[in-house]
């Protein structure tokens, strides 16, 4: 259950990534039973359509941040039963550690007796508790792997970096090679307006993977016209028509 408490649910910026994990597995190893089973309901164990809201604004905007979240979703009655065993468990564990030598006489045979069939009873109640809880935590762990490797894909790099979709759509604002197109119209520039083919030259040299095919265009001039994101006019240059870009004003 402490497993579980600590790891399914992570948030912060991403160099600080580790050291908010191994905050979050120290707190939870002084919580008690009752504290951890009062922290899962609502946080890992939710109900159907339920999840929780996401919530970015405690998120530093300067810096890439991550959050992951796992959760069981279950049925507003399964909720219920489930969150009534394991405070069961909790009743139980207080019981047999605070109770148990007051409630049996331990000095006969008789009492001893009927200790050890309590004893049995509740292991086999714990027992149940225990591969429950397990099964949670072994989905837990088969969701973080999968999320783990969806990460270090080229899916998620294309998705993160530059902004293409996995069914190829791009969010061009938050696209690389939009990105590459700014930093050279800030170097290249004159009078406000780049060379859309000298802008690809500079690219090339520094950011050779951020090709216009990458984006479904053939040209950095579709680019410049499928992004919307600068302005595009087209002068005589030495008896040659050419392509220039600015970006637009926000």
């Amino acid at each position: 259950m402490k497993a579980i408490v600590a790891h399914h649910e992570i948030s912060g910026p991403a160099h600080s990534l580790e050291a908010i994990r191994a905050a979050r597995i120290e707190d939870a190893a002084t919580k008690t039973l009752g504290t951890l089973v009062g922290q899962l309901f609502g946080s890992y164990v939710v109900t159907d359509g339920n999840g929780g809201e996401e919530r970015d604004d405690d998120l530093p905007g300067d810096v890439i941040s991550f959050r992951t979240r796992v959760q069981l979703s279950l049925s507003a009655q399964d909720y219920a039963n489930t969150q009534a065993d394991l405070k069961d468990l909790v009743s139980l564990r207080n019981t047999l550690v605070h109770h148990f030598i007051d409630q049996h006489d331990l000095w006969t045979v008789d009492g001893c007796r009927a200790a050890q069939d309590e004893l049995g009873s509740a292991y086999t109640r714990i027992d149940q508790y225990f591969e429950q809880l397990r099964g949670w935590a072994e989905h837990m762990d088969q969701a973080r792997r999968l999320t783990a490797e969806f990460v270090q894909s080229d899916v998620f790099h294309d998705l993160v970096v530059n902004g293409i979709a996995p069914d190829g759509t791009v969010d061009w604002p938050a696209a690389g090679i939009v990105r590459a197109l700014r930093e050279a119209a800030a170097q290249l520039a004159v009078e406000g307006w780049t060379p859309i083919a000298a802008a690809g030259r500079w690219i090339a040299d520094r950011h050779p993977e951020q090709l216009p095919a990458k984006y479904g265009c053939s040209s950095w001039r579709q680019v410049v016209h499928e992004c919307r994101l600068f302005e595009l006019r087209y002068r005589e240059v030495e008896g040659q028509r050419a392509a220039w870009y600015r970006p637009r004003e926000a």
